[in-house]
């Protein structure tokens, strides 16, 4: 008894911040949609810059006073059916409709919902581009692998990856390493890089914790990987930070490099992390991989 009230306790909080903020989001996403966008005419003396709650609820297939009491914030409950219902209607991009759902504490499931992958700009796959013949990568916070450059590819990515094994639609760099045989990993000081990678998503996981997206990939790679779900466990955290790691390429050997996260602004969680050859034999390694491309 004494732990369901305690459940209560610090839940509630919980849900008393959430529902303003849903609420204020479905009325921001109400007035982005005009009745133009989903098929109706625009009708006369509008005061609404959008669609007006009657005309999402009528969309969506749901009661008119339900959609309100939900665009209110009330203590209401809400279906994942019906969540995806608002989302088409309100035209929700895949981390507008994650967003949703955790605001009406529903899970959610990634694997159901259209595939998201964030895009980079021209500027930045610029840089990346201009750094070559030094590998270098955008990464997210969950180390998908968002663009890259020739010479990363050359080294890090495999021709004959199966799209089918990337969680959530992307490539992903821990998913890579944790479940590929351990000879053919390309990180030489496979266990002291990986658990400093497996501290840097766990530091990253703090701001997402009970996200569904987050708690699925992690729960995913625990199940794939023992190896993985020891060291979360430990709940190690570090930052990212400048490091040489040794890497082996089955066709020049191994390579020592220097590797420096840069933050990118207006991508938060995302960081270009740029590979520096260490020594003169690995700047020669670099060379000769260069000219296999």
């Amino acid at each position: 008894m004494g732990g369901v009230t305690t459940l209560a306790v610090r839940t509630a909080p919980t849900q008393a911040r959430r529902r303003p903020e849903l609420a204020a989001f479905l009325r921001s996403r109400r007035a982005r949609v005009t009745p133009e966008d989903v098929g109706m005419p625009p009708g006369l003396r509008r005061r609404t810059p959008g669609l007006r709650r009657e005309e999402v609820a009528q969309l969506s297939g749901v009661g008119v006073t339900w959609y309100t009491w939900l665009e209110q914030g009330r203590p209401i409950n809400a279906s994942a059916q019906v969540l995806d219902a608002v989302a088409r209607t309100l035209r929700l991009d895949r981390p507008e409709r994650e967003h949703l759902y955790h605001l009406a504490e529903v899970p959610y499931e990634p694997e159901a919902a259209p595939e998201y992958v964030a895009a980079v700009s021209p500027e930045i796959q610029g840089i990346l581009d201009a750094l070559v013949p030094h590998p270098a990568v955008v990464y997210d916070a969950r180390y998908d692998v968002l663009a890259t450059n020739t010479t990363y590819d050359a080294l890090f990515l495999s021709d004959g990856e199966d799209a089918a094994d990337r969680p959530l639609g992307v490539r992903n760099v821990l998913w890579s390493l944790f479940t590929m045989p351990e000879p053919a990993c390309p990180v030489v000081d496979r266990r002291l890089e990986l658990p400093l990678m497996v501290a840097q998503l766990r530091g990253a996981y703090g701001r997402h914790v009970g996200e569904p997206s987050w708690e699925a990939f992690v729960r995913r790679l625990c199940e794939a990987s023992g190896y993985f779900a020891e060291l979360w466990r430990s709940g190690d955290v570090v930052p990212p930070g400048t490091r040489v790691k040794t890497f082996r390429h089955e066709l020049v050997g191994e390579i020592r490099m220097t590797s420096v996260s840069l933050s990118i602004n207006g991508m938060p969680e995302c960081r270009i992390v740029t590979y520096t050859p260490n020594d003169e034999s690995s700047r020669e390694a670099i060379g000769r991989l260069r000219v296999a491309m």
